[in-house]
């Protein structure tokens, strides 16, 4: 049977597949047993935690020029650290090279991320189409090139060695966000969040909302160390060339 996937549903925080047996519905998760889960989980971290030192020591000089850059074109600290929600919903602080000026008004983002989820800046071309805020004066000029590289994406390492997020999986939401999330958006929630993810290797910004809650349920539901190993790949020219990046 080929699966549609758009035809998911959220239940109990577990994501499942509407073309799946009624059995399954009803008791059974994405990876349905529980030894399996374990092993899969473990493995993920291994590769997680391994994959996050060699580039924790190979990179830390680039690190610290990025880190001078941004003290030097613009006041306030390096890091940025803001609540997002991760797996099951549960809260946690999350890093970024700070890409702003400081102390600047949320409204903006607040109000494109409504029309975003729900789908109010649709139109009937794709060609050309992007769903973040452009030439935002809240962005720093050094900023811009980070947000357009992902380069500012690369302090949740910390993130990934604390065990709070993972290399690869949904991009984790901020709680605003979530008031208006559908029942089966709730279903990216499932897992930890990535650093990367199909989302980032699928267009990015020119993604709508549904098309990427649809993409993070596939990889929920087919999730391999291979297909790991793969996004990764595809997510180094993505930040090379910045495609879909704003």
């Amino acid at each position: 049977m080929k699966k549609n996937l758009a035809a998911f549903r959220y239940s109990e925080q577990k994501v499942i597949p509407l073309y799946a047996t009624d059995a399954m519905r009803g008791a059974s998760p994405v990876i349905p047993m529980a030894e399996q889960a374990r092993a899969c989980g473990l493995l993920k971290r291994t590769f997680d935690i391994l994959f996050t030192l060699g580039v924790a020591v190979l990179g830390l000089p680039f690190y610290m020029l990025i880190a001078l850059l941004i003290k030097l074109t613009s006041e306030g600290p390096v890091l940025f650290v803001q609540d997002r929600v991760g797996q099951d919903g549960r809260s946690f602080q999350f890093f970024k090279f700070r890409t702003m000026l400081v102390d600047n008004s949320d409204h903006q983002h607040r109000s494109f991320a409504e029309d975003f989820i729900k789908g109010r800046l649709m139109n009937g071309s794709e060609e050309g189409r992007v769903f973040k805020l452009q030439n935002d004066p809240r962005v720093t000029s050094i900023g811009r090139f980070l947000r357009k590289t992902s380069l500012d994406e690369l302090p949740q390492f910390i993130n990934v060695l604390r065990g709070e997020m993972t290399l690869v999986g949904p991009r984790p939401p901020l709680s605003y966000e979530l008031a208006h999330y559908k029942e089966w958006h709730r279903g990216r929630l499932a897992v930890k969040p990535g650093l990367t993810g199909l989302w980032q290797v699928s267009g990015r910004s020119t993604v709508p909302f549904d098309e990427m809650v649809m993409l993070d349920l596939y990889y929920i539901e087919n999730w391999s160390l291979a297909l790991d190993m793969k996004i990764i790949l595809r997510t180094v020219p993505v930040m090379l060339f910045g495609l879909g990046g704003y």
